[in-house]
C-alpha cells in the first residue's frame, strides 16, 4: 500500500490530501470568487463566524487554522466588503471582536448549502461504512499530527528584523520515531 511505504511524492498522505482539496475545493473557489467576490480563506472565516459566533481575531485565526497575519488581512478585506464588523473593546483599544454583518450572514446562508452539497457529492464515492471509517481515520490522523506538532520543537526561524534570512542553513531537529 503506497501510503504506508511511499515511493514517490504522489504516495505521501499530505500530497494526496492536497490533491483532494485542490480537486474538490476548485468548485468552491470558483463559486466564491466568481459569484460572491470572496477568497476561500475569507469564506472559511465567514463559515467559522457563522458557526461559532463573534470572537477575537486571534481566536478566529486559530479556529480557521490560518496564521494570524493572513487572518488579519482577510478580516480587513471582510470588513471592507461589509461582510464582517470589527468592534474594538472600549476598555482596551488593542482588543477587538469580529462578527458577521447581516450581509455576511446572508452570504453564509446562501453559500453553505452549496458547499455542503459539493461536499456530499465528493463523499458519495464512499459507502456509509466506508464514510464512517474515513471519518474515524481523519480524526485519528488529525490528533496524531497535532500531537507530533506539539511534541516537536519548531525549527529555527529567520530573524529578519536583525538581518536574518530563511536561506541560511538550519540544522533540522530529529522527528520523533514513528516505529
Amino acid at each position: 500500500m503506497p501510503l504506508d511505504s511511499p515511493a514517490t511524492v504522489e504516495d505521501l498522505l499530505n500530497y494526496r490530501l492536497a490533491r483532494l482539496l485542490s480537486s474538490s475545493g476548485a468548485m468552491i473557489i470558483r463559486l466564491c470568487e466568481g459569484k460572491y467576490g470572496i477568497t476561500r480563506r475569507e469564506w472559511r472565516l465567514i463559515a467559522m463566524l457563522a458557526a461559532c459566533g463573534p470572537m477575537s481575531p486571534s481566536a478566529l485565526a486559530d479556529r480557521a487554522h490560518i496564521d494570524r497575519a493572513r487572518a488579519s488581512r482577510n478580516i480587513a478585506e471582510l470588513v471592507a466588503k461589509r461582510l464582517a464588523v470589527r468592534a474594538v473593546s472600549p476598555g482596551d483599544k488593542r482588543r477587538a471582536t469580529i462578527a458577521l454583518t447581516a450581509s455576511g450572514k446572508a452570504l453564509h446562508d446562501e453559500l453553505f448549502p452549496v458547499s455542503a452539497n459539493i461536499n456530499g457529492l465528493v463523499l458519495s464515492a464512499l459507502k456509509p461504512a466506508q464514510l464512517r471509517a474515513f471519518d474515524r481515520a481523519l480524526t485519528l490522523l488529525t490528533a496524531k499530527a497535532e500531537q507530533i506538532g506539539r511534541d516537536t520543537p519548531p525549527a529555527l526561524k529567520a530573524d529578519r528584523r536583525h538581518g536574518g534570512s530563511r536561506r541560511q542553513p538550519v540544522q533540522p531537529k530529529p522527528l520523533p520515531s514513528l516505529l
